[in-house]
């Protein structure tokens, strides 16, 4: 009877290694996963998300916007608690909770909101591992954009779950938590003109 090898997990040690010699990976549950090159699709879905919510990006109560937060995009993040690194697509941090935009490499501050634009490559880890790892760090707000169906969906954390409080589409203009202060133009995200005309 032969016994199979216990699968080693991967470390922190390991993924630095990677990202020193080029590559860009993620480390999700204790596993190395190499991120694919963005489609037009999805890197334009991720840089329109970047310029809609541009307002935001800055200290708070001026003339170009509400403020309030710091945004950024292919940041990598620490979960300390699993030992688990992202490099999401967006990511952003409330100024009042972090006055000083977090600047360690990864990041080892909670986020207060993420977005992932979905890919045929990466939507089992977005919508399950990373997920789930997100709720047990306590993130407030995940966001899923699906760049194929044109969707977006907002998740706020509950004790058990993320639900979702906001699902909508290119026809859609809503005020998508937490940058709920502006109304958002769903097509905008996908270049897409608004379905329901003038």
């Amino acid at each position: 009877m032969s016994i199979a090898p216990r699968r080693t997990s991967a470390t922190l040690d390991d993924l630095a290694k990677l990202r020193d010699a080029g590559h860009v990976v993620e480390l999700i549950d204790g596993e190395i996963v190499y991120k694919a090159l963005p489609s037009p699709a999805h890197g334009g879905a991720q840089v329109k998300t970047g310029a809609l919510l541009d307002g935001f990006n800055r200290r708070g109560g001026t003339p170009r916007g509400p403020g309030g937060w710091w945004l950024m995009t292919e940041v990598e993040v620490l979960y300390a608690r699993t030992h688990e690194v992202f490099r999401h697509d967006l990511v952003g941090f409330r100024r009042d909770l972090y006055p000083q935009r977090p600047s360690d490499m990864p990041v080892s501050a909670r986020p207060d909101w993420v977005a992932e634009v979905l890919s045929p490559s990466t939507a089992r880890n977005d919508t399950g591992p990373k997920q789930q790892t997100l709720h047990a760090h306590q993130v407030p707000y995940y966001w899923i954009i699906d760049a194929e169906h044109r969707t977006l969906t907002v998740m706020r954390r509950a004790d058990e779950r993320y639900p979702r409080i906001l699902d909508a589409g290119v026809s859609d203009k809503v005020r998508a938590e937490p940058f709920d202060a502006i109304e958002l133009d769903v097509g905008e995200l996908f270049d897409v003109e608004d379905a329901r005309g003038p």
